[in-house]
């Protein structure tokens, strides 16, 4: 007696949904655009993190481009501005020097052309005084420590904010000879131990 049941569907192939939606799909699109606008929302982001974000939420890859490159025609994404702002933000706001600036947004996928041409609003010259403002806030409250401990402090401070050990030297040593703070036998001390004892 010959089967009667009704026929199952084939499975689909692998990789079947996933090119389905990809070609085209409104559905994903849409969720795409969705994801992009809640992001931005929260705050500005390149667009390699939006496309990193999509890409974890399962989005194809062309369905991001097609909805990256949209964003970007219309002026919603704009890794230029945003290199632009992040470096006025962080050094102004946190005093970040320009090595750790050039890092953060390599980091966030803007492009190297950017990253320079945000980075060089900041000269050497705004770079320093950035330094010795840093300085100038906190040696009050490192008085009544050793010299040593004072120097090492405020070196090291600079240092975490990507500062040179050299510039990050001379900024602490003349704040702290204003101050009163050392004789010129603590820094000749300190120079033969060398910098990098203070960093340390």
């Amino acid at each position: 007696m010959p089967a009667t049941g009704r026929r199952r569907a084939p499975r689909d192939q692998p990789g079947t949904a996933a090119a389905a939606a990809g070609q085209g799909n409104p559905a994903s699109e849409e969720t795409a655009r969705e994801i992009c606008l809640r992001l931005l929302t929260a705050a500005p982001k390149t667009r390699a993190q939006l496309a990193t974000a999509l890409r974890r939420r399962g989005v194809p890859d062309n369905v991001a481009d097609a909805v990256l490159g949209r964003f970007t025609e219309v002026g919603l994404i704009d890794d230029v501005a945003f290199a632009r702002a992040w470096v006025a933000s962080r050094h102004h706001g946190r005093g970040l020097a320009r090595r750790v600036l050039e890092t953060e947004l390599g980091q966030r996928g803007v492009a190297a052309d950017a990253v320079r041409d945000a980075v060089s609003a900041v000269s050497a010259d705004e770079e320093l005084e950035t330094a010795r403002r840093l300085v100038a806030k906190r040696v009050a409250a490192s008085r009544g420590k050793p010299f040593p401990a004072r120097a090492r402090q405020l070196v090291g401070m600079l240092a975490r904010k990507g500062y040179q050990p050299g510039l990050a030297y001379q900024v602490v040593r003349e704040a702290l000879d204003a101050d009163g703070a050392a004789s010129p036998e603590s820094w000749a001390e300190a120079a033969a131990l060398g910098e990098d004892a203070l960093l340390g």
